[in-house]
This record gives structure tokens, sequence and C-alpha cells, in this order.
């Protein structure tokens, strides 16, 4: 199993400065320990990440700044904070657990193969889920979960939770009725552009224009007759 090795900061430190010397500020709690502040080495954990996401268990090796002493946690890795601008990794949740507990996780949806109603045409392919709850031990729980579009083969096919095999000794958390994918019917969006009829644009500015001369003449008569 890997292991990511972490140490313990005070509250006093500045998380710019921490990111500076090229750590990422974290935080661990759950199962059998406290919620502790963190640092980890940015670089080391953004290789451990893309071997072990969100789903794959790892151990995180806790270090005292003070004393040096060091104690293994089996960890999670729970919430990513990523910046929107720069793209670096700004804050990371680790989740201790139990290895002999079970336990629920949201893993992703892996699509797989070609949906054969979008390759000729009758429909668009929608994704409606893109990851699914499920219940297992730490050991037990898969990177991924694969999907095969396949079997979307005309208009208004469906894939629903149910129809999706699980690993042996994973357990379905995610409602079973709800749709995964699907397809649905092709919309064409058609602007329709009224046409334009200049010449009755003409008679009603001229008829505008008419009533107008005729209230100033109206007007004028009134002037002199007064």
């Amino acid at each position: 199993m890997t292991t990511l090795t972490a140490t313990k900061r005070s509250k006093t430190e500045k998380l710019a400065d921490i990111r500076t010397n090229g750590m990422v500020p974290a935080i661990v709690y759950g199962a059998q320990v406290e919620n502790t502040i963190i640092s980890v080495s940015s670089i080391d954990f953004e290789k451990i990440f893309k071997v072990a996401g969100e789903t794959g268990t790892i151990v995180l090796e806790l270090e005292d700044e003070k004393t040096k002493a060091k104690k293994k946690v089996d960890v999670l890795i729970h919430e990513v904070q990523v910046d929107p601008v720069k793209g670096f990794t700004k804050h990371i949740d680790f989740l201790a657990i139990d290895m002999k507990k079970l336990i629920e996780v949201k893993v992703p949806i892996e699509f797989i193969g070609i949906a054969p109603a979008e390759k000729d045409g009758l429909g668009s392919l929608v994704k409606v889920l893109h990851e699914l709850e499920i219940k297992a031990l730490p050991k037990d729980i898969p990177h991924s979960i694969e999907v095969d579009l396949a079997t979307l083969v005309v208009l208004d096919s469906q894939i629903h939770v149910k129809d999706i095999s699980l690993p042996k000794d994973v357990e379905m958390i995610t409602e079973k009725d709800e749709a995964v994918a699907l397809i649905t019917a092709i919309k064409e969006v058609i602007e329709e552009e009224e046409a334009v009829d200049l010449s009755e644009i003409e008679v009603e500015k001229k008829g505008k224009k008419d009533e107008e001369e005729g209230t100033e003449e109206e007007t004028r008569k009134g002037e002199a007759t007064a």
C-alpha cells in the first residue's frame, strides 16, 4: 500500500507560506484519529493521487514536528480543493478509515464502448450519472465502475443502475431504478425569421405622417379662427 508522509502543523502557520515551501495544507479526520491539521509534499501527493484517486486506500504517516514520533493511519483522499485559475492543489481532506469495517463511498463511472444509436444518428447520448455510491470494505473498493454503452441501440434506450454488475463483496447504495445513461431524440433548433413586408411599413409611416400633418393643419386653423 502506498505511503504518504505528513507533518503536523500549527494553526499559526500561514497557508501561503506552506504552499510556497512546496507543501499542501491538509486535515485528517475519521476513525481512530482526532481532527489533525497537517501538510504534505505537493509533488508526492500529486503522484499518489494519480494512482489512488478518491477510492484507493493509502497509508498516511503522521510525523509530529516536535517529537518526530510517527503514526500510520489508513486513509482515503476524501476531498481535494484546486485553485480554479492556476490549477494547483490548495487543500486536501483525508478520511481515516477502519480497514475491517464497511464504508460507503462514491466511485466514478467509466463509460466504455460506443452507443450504436448515437453512432447511427438515431439520437444523442446523455450521461445522467457520473458516479455511484457503494458499500464495501476499503480493500474491495473499485477504482471505477465500468458501464458498457453497447446496449444503447435504439431511441429511448436506457441503462439503469440495476443493469450494472459490481465486483464481488461490493453493495450498491444508489437507487437501482435511476438512469445512468440514455438516448434522446436529436433536437434541431430552427430559428424562423418572420418576413418583413416593407410596403406595410411604408404605408404605416405614411399614415402616421398624414395624421401628424392633419393635426398640425387643424391646429393652425384653430389658431386662425381664434
